[in-house]
């Protein structure tokens, strides 16, 4: 079984290690003997992602990473396990997704000529029709 991170990746459930734990917060009495939530950790060094793709998530500046490249995510929004389970994967799936996008360099431009005598013109073009607004003097 594997956890479909692109068409191109994707990832071994044997490598995520799961662990139910008790939610917090309200529920009542079922809060204190079921045990819904779900604590997912996944340690980067030793998976069998790409080269580039541990890279760039041990690179991020995220506090679900630890210093030893371990994704530590707690889902507990589900009532059941199995919904926990699936929100946990689907987090680890979208941070993941998260490093593969390559941001596109900006390049700095200058304005052109005509472009800097456009709006020099409409400035003196507004101030001037502003002066008109003025009273109007003997």
């Amino acid at each position: 079984m594997n956890l479909e991170i692109t068409d191109y990746i994707s990832l071994p459930l044997s490598e995520i290690e799961l662990t139910a734990i008790r939610a917090q917060g309200p529920g009542g009495q079922n809060v204190n003997k079921v045990a819904t939530a779900i604590h997912l950790r996944f340690n980067i060094k030793t998976s069998s992602l790409p080269e580039y793709c541990r890279e760039r998530l041990l690179a991020l500046n995220d506090q679900r990473i630890t210093r030893d490249g371990v994704i530590i995510i707690k889902a507990q929004n589900g009532r059941s396990q199995n919904q926990s389970k699936a929100e946990a994967l689907r987090r680890l799936q979208e941070l993941i997704q998260q490093t593969l996008v390559v941001q596109t360099l900006r390049r700095a431009t200058k304005p052109t000529r005509s472009s800097q005598r456009k709006r020099v013109d409409a400035k003196t073009g507004r101030g001037a029709i502003k002066a008109l607004r003025g009273k109007v003097r003997d």
